[in-house]
């Protein structure tokens, strides 16, 4: 097979834009499923550990403070000008400026 007929369709699948929508479906599936499979092997490896509910601990404190962090970047209202203003005019009348 040559490198043209594997890229429109060939043997291997359907031409066209709809074979292209396929053969991608069917990478991501392959790809979801062989990370699915890592993951999976991962997990129980570290359900093995005798040191896993110290993991879990761990792991949960991470994430509390990996929110707080992404909720502090992006919940934060920043103050308005006009109240910045005010702080600002009041600092300097209480310098005596």
């Amino acid at each position: 097979m040559t490198q043209d007929a594997g890229r429109s369709g060939g043997p291997v699948g359907p031409k066209g834009s709809e074979g292209r929508a396929v053969l991608l479906v069917a990478g991501l599936a392959d790809l979801a499923v062989t990370t699915l499979g890592s993951a999976l092997g991962v997990v129980s490896g570290l359900l093995r550990r005798s040191d896993a509910s110290d993991l879990a601990s761990e792991a949960e404190q991470d994430l509390m403070a990996r929110g707080r962090l992404a909720l502090d970047r992006y919940a934060a209202v920043p103050p308005a000008h006009l109240e910045l203003l005010a702080r600002h005019v009041t600092a300097r009348e209480n310098d005596g400026v």
